[in-house]
């Protein structure tokens, strides 16, 4: 039994290692003496499934729902708008925090795209850059992002790059843009003579069957995962998320964001407002600002034109029980979401 493995059973019989892979031609599994039984051989192309039919099988069951990589568009043409002319942007940031006055930017990402009054046409252009911070990034962004200090160390997010990309665009959209929009601007001044869009306040999500407005949960009812929390993936998420079809009776999600930034809207500052209708306010929709950029210190709420004349009677009667006059400014997409 040369170049077999032996071991002594309990009964104290010598009996070669099936196991052993240097057993030779004795040994290994299968009859004693014999060559080792080949696995049976199988024609991989006519056995193994393609990965989308599998999907299609599972989800004809009715017993699964099946979540599909996002794979980002291609970038196609030359970055002209079009026969519309008209170029938006996806645009989202990581930050070092929540405060555009003394939080910075470490990452940008924008997606161009064509647009018409139907819908999003090509992708024609990606920008993603990091920038080094004044300080060290928390533990608690780089959980959240992933982004390191190494990662972002001598690097700086090139201001002719951004010139250069941000020009030729009609309109920005940002998942959040009353947070995005003062990062961005602080960045860099091409940013502040853009209309801006907001894909969560501007959009009924409810209506076309979402159950929620945050990132994670749109993309995942559109049957997509993405790796989140970085900027330039998280574009080409809201993008699939935007140029969605509606499945109800609401319009799609890009075209309701087209109708609504096309509309001025005025924002109502319920100035000398009583402290114990803060709670009314709260509930209603209004939010608290505290005067630091220069508007009024009081609760504030945006409405579009002809919801005005309800808000105002809800305020002199339930709020002021008077006449009195709140603060009142109109606001086009160039002025809406500044700091």
């Amino acid at each position: 039994m040369a170049g077999m493995r032996k071991r002594q059973d309990p009964n104290g019989a010598w009996q070669a290692d099936l196991f052993d892979p240097s057993a030779g031609p004795g040994g290994g599994i299968g009859r004693p003496g014999k060559a080792p039984v080949p696995p049976a051989t199988v024609d991989a192309r006519s056995t193994v499934l393609d990965e989308e039919d599998m999907a299609r099988r599972l989800e004809a069951s009715g017993r699964y729902r099946i979540l599909r990589q996002l794979v980002p568009r291609p970038v196609v043409g030359t970055g002209e708008g079009g026969a519309t002319g008209r170029i938006g942007l996806i645009l989202d940031t990581e930050t070092t925090g929540l405060d555009h006055r003394s939080d910075e930017i470490i990452e940008l990402g924008m997606v161009a795209f064509t647009y018409d009054e139907n819908g999003i046409g090509d992708v024609i252009g990606v920008f993603s850059q990091m920038r080094q911070p004044s300080v060290p990034i928390s533990l608690e962004i780089t959980g959240l992002t992933g982004i390191t200090d190494a990662m972002v160390e001598g690097r700086s997010i090139d201001p002719d790059a951004v010139s250069a990309f941000v020009a030729p665009a009609d309109l920005v959209i940002a998942h959040n843009a009353r947070f995005d929009r003062p990062f961005c601007e602080r960045l860099h001044d091409a940013f502040k003579e853009k209309a801006w869009a907001c894909s969560v306040a501007e959009v009924d999500w409810q209506a076309l069957g979402f159950e929620g407005s945050k990132l994670v949960y749109l993309i995942a009812q559109c049957g997509l995962f993405h790796t989140g929390h970085r900027a330039i993936d998280d574009c080409h998420a809201l993008l699939e998320v935007m140029a969605a079809p509606s499945a109800t009776n609401a319009a799609a999600p890009f075209v309701q964001l087209l109708r609504s930034c096309g509309k001025e809207r005025l924002r109502i500052y319920a100035r000398g407002s009583p402290f114990e209708t803060k709670d009314c306010l709260k509930a209603r929709g209004y939010v608290w600002n505290d005067g630091t950029d220069g508007n009024p210190k009081s609760w504030w709420i945006e409405v579009e034109d002809d919801a005005f004349d309800e808000e105002l009677s809800f305020l002199r009667e339930t709020i002021y029980r008077s006449t009195t006059k709140p603060v009142v400014q109109r606001l086009s997409a160039w002025d809406r979401y500044r700091a």
